[in-house]
């Protein structure tokens, strides 16, 4: 259980919650295991697959705290919500935003800066870690052109050309991704990225994780009164939740890219653990699949310290602390959106 910006978050999967008095007491194999007071509470994301009483439940709606369910693998399932949350309110601003081209740059500018500078991190962490590995002139140089494009990103005030900065700094970054893979070379290679369908076992396991981490993103955004679908980076598109790839773009190399190049340089994942299809698409089989999602599962129960909270959380709360950040910038509760800059 972690109590975050107002937020109550409950990650044991067999927690109960239900109402004593004008508290929320949180059962754990029916012994009480914590209780906090419901006045002190914006909302609570339950994680648990036992829920929490009507009578609980109605409480919260009564006093205006929002309740999120997710399964344990961060699914989003419902949410109850009261007369006076004003969630309406919050929406009819995300949408205002997103149609104001100027406000949208302020957000996507924060956005974008996050993902480059997670990127940037990731090559230097490997040049520091394994610098007589990897090719060191090739990521020094990627780490410079980053850096210079991170100066851009800070003082540009045109959607357009952010866009188009990102998309150079995600080519550069990608350029030398291959020399990040550290073992398996033979297997293991990367010569670009190639999704619809994935092409080799590299490409494969970041679409696979891409995909899980849009939907922690979409859920997160839902939970906290978010349209998912209407974004500031990603303009709409039926049946695309632009907001949750928005959202995602700042923690793609910090929590997909370095999990994968983990499994493969720990050798966790190997060459058994992937198919060619008859169209010549690579994809998990179905014993690689099971031990790529048990490691993500691991993964996200390990602790880090938010780098603009300054609490430890773990990695899999991530995505909904983002989501909160972001609502509250919305509600002009920051004076801008804190991007998560890993350190």
């Amino acid at each position: 259980m972690r109590k975050l910006l107002n937020t109550l978050f409950i990650t044991n999967e067999n927690a109960f919650l239900s109402l004593e008095g004008e508290t929320v007491c949180v059962e754990i194999g029916r012994q009480k295991a914590a209780q906090f007071p419901l006045h002190t509470l914006e909302a609570i994301v339950c994680f648990s697959h036992n829920g929490a009483t009507p009578a609980f439940m109605g409480a919260c709606a009564k006093r205006g705290v929002t309740l999120s369910f997710f399964n344990p693998y961060g699914k989003f399932l419902c949410r109850v919500v009261g007369e006076s949350r004003g969630n309406v309110l919050l929406r009819k601003r995300q949408y205002r935003v997103s149609d104001d081209r100027e406000a949208s740059c302020r957000i996507a500018r924060n956005m974008i800066l996050g993902k480059v500078y997670n990127c940037r991190w990731s090559i230097d962490r490997t040049l520091r870690d394994h610098g007589m590995r990897v090719d060191a002139d090739q990521c020094t140089k990627a780490v410079q052109y980053l850096t210079n494009a991170m100066d851009k990103i800070r003082t540009e005030t045109d959607l357009d050309s952010l866009r188009g900065l990102e998309g150079e700094s995600a080519s550069v970054y990608f350029g030398v991704f291959d020399t990040l893979i550290l073992n398996q070379k033979d297997v293991f290679y990367f010569h670009g990225r190639n999704k619809r369908p994935p092409l080799d076992p590299v490409n494969a396991m970041l679409s696979f994780g891409y995909t899980l981490l849009a939907n922690e993103c979409a859920g997160a955004l839902e939970g906290v009164g978010l349209d998912s679908y209407v974004g500031f980076i990603h303009r709409d598109r039926p049946g695309r939740k632009s907001l949750a790839l928005d959202i995602m773009e700042e923690l793609r190399a910090v929590t997909v890219d370095r999990f994968v190049l983990t499994l493969i340089n720990n050798r966790q994942i190997r060459k058994e653990h992937f198919q060619i299809t008859e169209s010549g698409a690579v994809e998990f089989t179905d014993d690689g699949k099971k031990k790529f999602l048990t490691a993500w599962q691991e993964r996200k129960r390990e602790q880090l310290t938010h780098p603009y909270l300054k609490e430890k959380i773990s990695w899999g709360l991530v995505p909904y602390v983002q989501a909160l950040l972001l609502a509250r910038y919305l509600r002009e509760d920051l004076d801008g959106y804190p991007p998560f800059l890993w350190k």
